[in-house]
């Protein structure tokens, strides 16, 4: 019986499909964002935020049926600071007459409240923001491409820079599809799948790199397939916790990070997948081999095979 045949689970033995699939994902979603784009929000648009004090701490919910009823779209409302402030943000865009439109119309429905504050975020901010968000992301690849290339050797960097651009193109996509809304949480989201996809992925790296220097039979594919296994136990467990605290995040943290969370939980089920399948699967197509990881000897340094034969000689004489 074969090493691989040992295993009893052959991850790489369905890279194929599994690269079809994420070949296909990737494709559907470019599509997507090319078709539909982005529902951008407030952050992004520009717009108006109002800020109201409440006497009693109001009923969100109720809120936002009023604003409804009154014909307005478009807005987010939270709680801000305190149960008793509640901030308004629209799309559409006013000065303090439109502040003091929404104070009218909440009033109306025998609420006791005033107006704190009101601001406009114009469009020049919301291009210089998305301007600045792509940068962000594109920065942050490009240091992780350096980063563990450095750390590792250059077909790693592009083994875990690769499955990265990946979870990203795959969330936005789901974001285009469903045009759920597009803000600055949603960006700091996209920003940590980055970063525990990378964990991910440098987990089962730094395991691959191990076992190709340790393990003396076997070849890239078992290899692989070993360190894989060896990690699949601690990526199930990391990404379930992980997936329990977002599904709570989103159930009760309210409105405001929903989008957050469902940001993350996308991530981190496409980064789980991409860390096990995505990356491995590169590093096959890149053909690393032991040869790529072993550390050079240094002139004048025992071979390791010398070692072994002298150090029984050396356990003798204790």
């Amino acid at each position: 019986m074969s090493d691989t045949q040992k295993q009893p689970i052959d991850f790489m033995g369905i890279r194929k499909i599994a690269s079809v699939f994420s070949i296909a994902l990737i494709i559907v979603s470019i599509a997507l964002l090319a078709t539909r784009g982005l529902n951008l929000g407030m952050d992004f648009t520009g717009g108006t935020s109002v800020e109201l004090e409440y006497q009693e701490a109001p009923v969100l919910s109720e809120v936002r049926d009023t604003l409804n009823a009154a014909g307005y779209d478009n807005f987010v409302v939270q709680n801000f600071g305190s149960d008793t402030t509640i901030l308004v943000r629209m799309r559409e865009s006013g000065n303090d007459e439109l502040a003091r439109e929404v104070t009218g119309t909440l009033t109306e429905n025998g609420a006791e409240l005033e107006l704190v504050s009101s601001a406009y975020v114009g469009s020049q901010v919301g291009d210089e923001l998305k301007e600045d968000s792509g940068l962000g992301l594109l920065i942050a690849l490009a240091v992780v491409l350096i980063y563990v290339g450095m750390r590792f050797q250059y077909k790693f960097g592009v083994a875990s820079v690769l499955p990265l651009a990946h979870d990203v193109v795959i969330v936005l996509g789901v974001f285009a599809l469903f045009q759920w809304t597009f803000d600055l949480s949603v960006l700091a989201a996209l920003l940590a799948v980055i970063g525990y996809s990378l964990n991910d992925t440098i987990v089962v790296a730094d395991r691959i790199r191990e076992n190709f220097r340790k393990l003396r039979e076997g070849d890239s594919w078992y290899i692989i397939n070993e360190s894989i296994h060896q990690t699949i136990s601690r990526t199930i467990n990391t990404s379930g916790t992980t997936l329990v605290v977002l599904l709570a995040l989103y159930f009760f943290g309210g409105e405001a990070i929903n989008n957050f969370a469902l940001a993350l939980m996308i991530g981190v089920v496409v980064g789980t997948y991409s860390s096990i399948y995505v990356s491995a699967n590169m590093l096959m197509v890149l053909g690393v081999s032991r040869e790529d990881l072993m550390v050079p000897a240094k002139e004048g340094a025992v071979g390791e095979e010398e070692e072994e034969e002298q150090a029984p000689e050396w356990l003798n004489r204790m």
